[in-house]
């Protein structure tokens, strides 16, 4: 008898444990609204230091420096260069 009541306390327990979950959410969600940081095009922020040069909103020199890069990931330019 008493492992019929230490099996039906054991299995409450177990049914009622996944109803004890918390709904979890950062923010209310607002319907049709972003909720995240806004974004900024590439070419207009700041070139870091030690990384590729061009100048803030420029988007010429900056899709030039984003070809340069694809070019220098490419291995038979690289190589045969």
């Amino acid at each position: 008898m008493k492992r019929v009541v230490v099996t039906l306390a054991a299995l409450s327990f177990a049914l009622l444990a996944g109803c004890m979950e918390v709904e979890q959410s950062a923010a209310p969600a607002k319907q049709g609204k972003y909720q995240g940081k806004p974004d900024a095009d590439p070419w207009n922020s700041e070139p870091l230091a030690a990384g590729p040069k061009w100048k803030k909103d420029d988007r010429v020199s900056w899709e030039e420096q984003i070809k340069k890069r694809q070019l220098a990931q490419h291995e038979d330019r690289r190589i045969y260069q």
